[in-house]
């Protein structure tokens, strides 16, 4: 069994999205101590937004330069290590209502017609379901369903619509919201979601 962790906060040890998905990360070892983990900081080494010659980089017929090479073969890379992986968890921060770019860099690395999901006469149908993904999302306002704020949050929702796409089903989600609003809140936010990690099954 291989787990996939992803980070993308920039705010480091600050980062809350960043504890939660750790702590993700050590109860799904406890419960499995032979489980592989691969882990990636996409804010500390950041993938490189995809591009038109990156694209186009793959037909057999074009010829590559040095940069163009590593830049399909990293690609390359992060989409095997995501078709490989039975978990993805994922630290996700809420930066102007979205994911970080670096973020988003990955998913497009990830996201790959043919691949991941597939055109049909009956509409897309996506290719790597089977996954269990689990995202650990921090945002400083709250934007929980039933909030005024909640027309405004594109992260989560986004990356459901993301995940759906591809055919993943087994997507959880665990939330620390409103932790700019003080100390006290972040806290009970931060509290709330670990005993959310803690009653995490093993699979």
């Amino acid at each position: 069994m291989t787990l996939l962790h992803l980070d993308s906060s920039i705010l480091g040890d600050h980062s809350v999205s960043r504890k939660l998905s750790a702590a993700v990360v050590a109860r799904l070892k406890a419960e499995a101590p032979g489980l592989k983990d691969i882990y990636h900081d996409l804010a500390a080494q950041p993938i490189s937004h995809l591009s038109g010659a990156y694209l186009a980089g793959q037909s057999p017929d074009v010829q590559h330069d040095q940069a163009m090479q590593e830049d399909l073969a990293l690609g390359g890379r992060v989409l095997e290590e995501f078709l490989a992986a039975d978990t993805v968890v994922i630290g996700v921060a809420l930066y102007n209502f979205t994911v970080p770019s670096q973020l988003k860099a990955w998913i497009d690395r990830v996201l790959v017609a043919g691949k991941t999901f597939r055109y049909t006469a009956n509409g897309p149908e996506g290719l790597a379901g089977g996954k269990r993904v689990i995202l650990t999302v921090a945002r400083g306002g709250v934007y929980a369903p039933g909030s005024p704020h909640r027309p405004a949050e594109h992260a989560e929702t986004y990356l459901r619509t993301v995940f759906g796409f591809m055919g993943v089903t087994n997507l959880e989600v665990i939330v620390a919201e409103g932790i700019a609003l003080g100390p006290d809140q972040r806290e009970a936010s931060v509290e709330t979601a670990l005993h959310e990690v803690a009653a995490l099954t093993p699979a």
